[in-house]
């Protein structure tokens, strides 16, 4: 679903380096530039097999930098 503001994840992440936001907005723009060039969007919007397999990879990613 889709919301104007950051979720509570975004809040919360803000809250954590209240002084800290030009690193926030370099992570957000690199993360902007991951998504709008990753291969996913390019291909047909109906296909949700790419969808689901790019989630899969970011929570891999996800988990290997959580370790």
């Amino acid at each position: 679903m889709w919301s104007a503001g950051p979720g509570p994840d975004g809040y919360a992440l803000a809250a954590a380096h209240p002084g800290d936001t030009t690193t926030l907005r370099r992570r957000l723009l690199g993360l902007s530039v991951r998504l709008w060039w990753h291969p996913c969007w390019q291909t047909v919007p109906s296909a949700p097999a790419a969808r689901c397999e790019l989630r899969r990879l970011a929570r891999a990613r996800e988990t290997v930098q959580a370790t």
